[in-house]
């Protein structure tokens, strides 16, 4: 994958602006940079009052921060997202698949298309799970799918998040907020509706209830306020009318999950979780966990109880198992993948890694279980000392790492200090699979702040957009 120019989502490559940023552009023209920036700050202030925030762990200046919300949205024309959406579902369907396939027949793993010491010794392999039967079969019923737009023009995969997937609230909030701001601005354009997103998960969750619950109850399981995530938590469960809870609010008996009120128990039949694997139950992993509920998996194994998203889908979206994508599809689809991944090279191969060492200065690095923007090198803006660090970590434990050439992210116009100016941004759909795999026209789009920077990761200083998919 050759390193060119970036691509340019507002202009094309003879300055001329792109039709679907017409009216933008045109708005931005005659807008003085004065409102824009007054504006921002009462997206600030009300979002605030709303309390979005997050938590930056290990922060010394305090735990909670607004994210960066930025005021010109990113746009999407409406053919581009129909073929995106296509890929998006075509992916989500294959991994799920895969998850099913490794946890009974093991198929894959006998046809040779992908190492069964990559499957089976995984630390996110749980051998509990298998011979356990979903309804639908799905294991991750809520997916964010991170793409980023290469300076060929084409969007690539650069990873898959099946466990937990966050953000989604941003996506809400940040189309609410631009139509209070700026409602002249969707006058101009058809922009297609992300707010519906709640009402799909809640769907979605009830669509994964156990087979006897006619009316299924639906909760969201949180670690509690002092976790990062906690605002979208508590957002979602509004949203969707369902209760909040955290472990102590939940109790087993007889295989059977109940929840705690002022009026008695109540029979729980959906949770969605927000509460890694190892910390779900203390009886069945670790031991020392407060947040978990005691029996719950056991409870689970028996069809009593649904997870989304299931335990044990972190095999499937671990950095090392990414290569493996573009074959699922081939091999439970058989089709041809719509979305690319981005080259990449598994430093426990000694052929790959011998390359890594060399070209270090040119790749990120990231690791195979690391998320957030955390253990991670961008090869291009690291110092000697950091290159250093890294060369030795590689060299002690190659495994636990994967590298990708340094791609060109393509650039939004994103309000700055000085101005307008082009940033660096990703893009995170939801795809969310129950009976059927249904998406929001649109996502999360995150935006490297900083000038140059590839990094837009909110919790290493990124930023938000709102996304439009417009007609």
């Amino acid at each position: 994958m050759e390193r060119r120019e970036q691509f340019d989502e507002m202009r094309s490559t003879d300055g001329e602006v792109r039709a679907h940023f017409g009216p933008i552009a045109e708005w931005l023209a005659r807008t003085p940079a004065k409102r824009v920036a007054e504006k921002r700050r009462e997206a600030d202030l009300l979002f605030h009052r709303v309390g979005i925030t997050f938590a930056v762990y290990g922060d010394d200046q305090g735990a909670e921060r607004l994210i960066p919300f930025d005021t010109i949205p990113r746009i999407i024309p409406g053919t581009e997202w129909e073929e995106l959406a296509r890929g998006l579902k075509q992916r989500v369907d294959a991994l799920n698949r895969f998850l099913h396939d490794v946890y009974h027949e093991q198929a894959i793993l006998k046809a040779g298309l992908i190492p069964p010491a990559q499957v089976l010794k995984n630390s996110s392999f749980e051998k509990e799970m298998r011979g356990v039967e979903l309804p639908n079969r799905v294991y991750s019923s809520i997916a964010g799918i991170d793409l980023v737009r290469h300076s060929d023009g084409r969007y690539y995969v650069l990873e898959d998040n099946l466990r937990t997937p966050s953000g989604v609230s941003y996506m809400i909030e940040n189309r609410k907020m631009m139509m209070r701001l700026f409602p002249e601005l969707f006058e101009r354009q058809t922009v297609l509706p992300v707010e519906h997103y709640p009402a799909l998960l809640l769907e979605t969750l009830r669509a994964s209830a156990p087979p006897r619950a006619r009316d299924p109850v639906v909760a969201v399981l949180t670690p509690g306020q002092y976790n990062s995530a906690y605002f979208e938590h508590a957002f979602l469960a509004q949203q969707m009318g369902v209760e909040l809870v955290e472990g102590a609010d939940l109790f087993t008996k007889d295989n059977t999950v109940y929840m705690r009120t002022t009026s008695g128990r109540q029979r729980v039949d959906v949770i969605y979780r927000r509460i890694d694997d190892a910390f779900l139950d203390p009886l069945a992993f670790k031991k020392e966990s407060m947040l978990g509920v005691p029996g719950l998996f056991a409870a689970y194994r028996a069809g009593n109880v649904a997870l989304a998203n299931a335990v044990g889908t972190g095999v499937a979206d671990d950095k090392s198992t990414y290569p493996y994508v573009p074959e699922m599809i081939r091999f439970y689809l058989k089709e041809e993948p719509i979305l690319a991944n981005v080259p990449t090279w598994r430093c426990g191969r000694p052929k790959d890694l011998a390359y890594v060492l060399e070209h270090l200065a040119e790749l990120v690095v990231k690791e195979v279980q690391g998320s957030g923007g955390y253990g991670m090198l961008v090869g291009p803006t690291a110092s000697k000392a950091e290159l250093a660090v890294f060369r030795k970590r590689l060299k002690a434990n190659p495994d636990n790492y994967i590298a990708q050439p340094t791609l060109s992210l393509s650039t939004c116009p994103t309000f700055v200090k000085r101005g307008v100016a082009p940033r660096h941004v990703d893009l995170r759909p939801y795809v969310l699979s129950g009976r059927e795999v249904k998406l929001v026209p649109g996502g999360l789009t995150r935006v490297a702040l900083k000038e140059g920077s590839l990094v837009v990761n909110s919790s290493q200083g990124g930023g938000t957009k709102d996304t439009w998919v417009v007609e």
